[in-house]
């Protein structure tokens, strides 16, 4: 065995003995599970039914230093920022925050934990003075920033999990400022996307055994200017230790001006860093005479300070390495190359030996540039447009045939003459009968060959009572006030045959609840309407746009959610055997907005079953200037469709009409005020 191998085995020992440990330490049952969402009633935290609504609430409710908690996130988005646990974990018994990406752990829904740290007034991406999702602050750093000193190793011996972090300065980036002490992480499975690093820590010693652990991380950082890169690792070892500091598996490293940066101005210390599997990628492809980057892989002040080892890696850039201020030094970088590393740099570059300089573009390292979509609930087959500049519009089957209701109105304002409502053969995409001047924002259910309209009255700028107008051929209608307003203006309804006669769900800004809320009433002939006060549904917030049908045992009601404190809307589904107890779906949202297609908004749900599939109508936009109707395509009937939303347990409420749900996140415990 030749003396130079001997320091590449001692350093794969090293890594494997390292990745056993961390193996080990998340291999045990966690002594306490404690539980983040949106549809929990925020109390204790111990199951999903008291989930508490923030992360940070979670992470107030450690009990103890002993390690071995874990906390469980629900897939959503959660704005907050400055997050620190009450206690650190401990060796062999790491703590353990995860997201239920894949729904594997009882969220009873998939997709991305996204934690977005941006501005609380939500004016956009906030970036200053240590505002970042890792709470972390140096007293004096800036004239503003007068919070006392406050370090992240809170975290230490902490893993991370399936979490999507952005809108900040830093992502998941630990500094431990003041308390330079052994730390240790690991992050695994998770995006993390901020303004000067996507990911790292920096202040801190190393435990040879327990090194900080990255593992198919994608890290981007945003800007191109000052310290910034995509993952960013600087430990204050005094001498280069022989074992990484830092390990990056199967990770993707991004930045405008490098990928991985060590070292900063007045610091003198040294860090080693491992990427096994990676992908780098600084963005700066400029040329010579511009303002190139220093190197994909930096060292700040000095190149001593940096040792890497780099296998089976790609990296892409405008050159391999450099040195921000001793750029003479690039040369003391150390660099340990081992199988398959390739570098795609500047023609006039050359790269370091060991790293395969790449003439062709790296299309594949490029594509993978991108964090993996998250996992989706295939519940619709298709989803397409319908109609342009309309909000409401009702699907029903009459006849044999499938058509359309329409509310036909002003965006906002205007007389009652600007009101109707106009019926549409869908097969013939032509408008066969209209009725109801001065009325809209209705819902049409068939009963018996039947044509019933629920509406509203449009008039003095407001809306009015609901009225159902009946009929047996389009063209002879009778008129009948079904509900009035007290004190409120009734918008939205709809009417479904239910156990015992015919119920109606109607929206109402009664202003002894936050608008919207959505009531009911009930009747044995269509005629004469009861009120049904104890059944009112979402007193705490808004919940608009009701859709109510019937199915085997169980009232169920799509309603519009305002996803606080975004100007953000989604469809939700709940249910009630008796309208007075709800079970929301574990799995909503039932819509949400899609990208380039659908603004903020996916609202005014409405149901028809036709020829074995489901169609979902709904209103997409922004809720201010535009409105579209699109409809989904679910293949099979109604009550399956129903039925499918509640394949694991809902959220049920105990005892109350409503829940706990659309509230806005408890800010992180002794954060610092927002800064605007």
């Amino acid at each position: 065995m030749t003396g130079s191998l001997l320091p590449a085995i001692r350093t794969a020992l090293c890594v494997c003995i390292a990745m056993a440990l961390s193996i080990h330490a998340l291999a045990a049952a966690p002594r306490h599970t404690l539980y983040v969402s949106a549809l929990g009633a925020n109390t204790d935290g111990k199951s999903w039914q008291a989930a508490f609504h923030s992360i940070q609430s979670a992470l107030s409710a450690v009990p103890d230093g002993d390690g071995g908690c874990r906390i469980v996130i629900r897939p959503d988005t959660y704005f907050e920022a400055n997050l620190s646990p009450a206690f650190r974990g401990k060796q062999g018994a790491y703590n353990e925050i995860v997201g239920d990406t894949d729904g594997k752990m009882g969220s009873g829904t998939v997709g991305d934990v996204i934690i977005d740290s941006g501005d609380p007034g939500q004016k956009g991406f906030k970036s200053y003075d240590w505002w970042s999702t890792i709470r972390a602050t140096t007293q004096g750093w800036s004239k503003d920033h007068k919070e006392k000193t406050f370090s992240a190793i809170g975290w230490d011996r902490w893993a991370l999990r399936r979490l999507y972090s952005t809108g900040s300065d830093a992502g998941i980036f630990f500094d431990m400022t003041d308390h330079v002490e052994p730390f240790s992480i690991i992050i695994e499975d998770c995006t993390s996307i901020g303004r000067a690093f996507g990911g790292g820590v920096a202040s801190c010693l190393s435990r040879p055994d327990e090194p900080v652990t990255f593992r198919r991380c994608h890290l981007w950082a945003l800007d191109f200017w000052g310290d910034t890169s995509g993952a960013y690792i600087r430990f204050e070892n005094k001498t280069m230790p022989a074992s990484p500091d830092a390990v990056f598996e199967d990770c993707t490293l991004v930045g405008p001006q490098c990928a991985l940066k060590s070292s900063n101005f007045g610091f003198h210390t040294f860090s080693r860093i491992r990427l096994k599997g990676c992908r780098l990628a600084a963005l700066n492809f400029s040329q010579p005479v511009g303002t190139p980057t220093d190197g994909i892989i930096q060292s700040v002040q000095e190149g001593k300070l940096l040792h890497v080892e780099l296998e089976n890696t790609i990296l892409m850039g405008y050159k391999v390495l450099g040195v921000i201020k001793q750029k003479d030094t690039v040369k003391d970088i150390g660099v340990t190359v081992t199988g398959d590393v390739r570098a795609y740099v500047q023609f006039q570059q050359t790269t370091p030996p060991g790293i395969y300089q790449q003439g062709g573009w790296p299309a594949e390292l490029f594509r993978s540039l991108v964090p993996p979509a998250p996992l989706q609930t295939a519940v619709f087959t298709a989803k397409e447009d319908v109609r342009n500049d309309l909000c409401e519009v009702t699907p029903f089957v009459w006849k044999g045939k499938l058509w359309t209701m329409e509310c036909v109105r002003p965006a906002s304002g205007g007389t009652a003459a600007d009101y109707h409502l106009a019926l549409r053969d869908v097969a013939a995409d032509k408008i066969v009968a209209t009725c109801a001047e001065g009325y809209g924002l209705g819902a049409l259910m068939v009963d018996r060959g039947e044509l019933i309209i629920s509406a509203s009255r449009w008039e003095a700028n407001g809306w009015h009572d609901v009225t159902l107008f009946r009929s047996k051929d389009m063209k002879r209608w009778t008129k009948t006030v079904a509900v009035q307003g007290e004190n409120e203006q009734l918008f939205n309804s709809s009417v479904c045959k239910g156990a015992d006669g015919y119920v109606m769900a109607y929206e109402s800004n009664d202003p002894a609840y936050p608008p919207f809320t959505v009531k009911f009433a009930h009747s044995t002939d269509l005629k004469m309407w009861n009120k049904l006060p104890a059944a009112t549904f979402g007193t705490d917030r808004y919940t608009a746009c009701p859709c109510v049908r019937y199915a085997n045992g169980y009232y169920y009601v799509l309603y519009l959610e305002h996803r606080k404190p975004r100007w953000w809307f989604e469809t939700y589904i709940t249910r009630s055997p008796d309208l007075k107890h709800w079970e929301l779906s574990s799995a909503n949202p039932v819509l949400r907005p899609e990208m380039m297609l659908e603004g903020i908004n996916a609202s005014d749900p409405d149901l028809v079953e036709w020829k074995g599939k489901t169609y979902l109508y709904y209103a997409v936009g922004d809720q201010l200037s535009w409105m579209n109707v699109r409809r989904a395509v679910f293949n099979g009937s109604l009550s399956a469709f129903l039925e499918s939303w509640y394949k694991t347990p809902g959220i049920k409420d105990a005892g109350s009409t409503s829940y706990q749900i659309g509230s806005e996140p408890e800010p992180a415990q002794n954060a610092p005020e927002p800064e605007f």
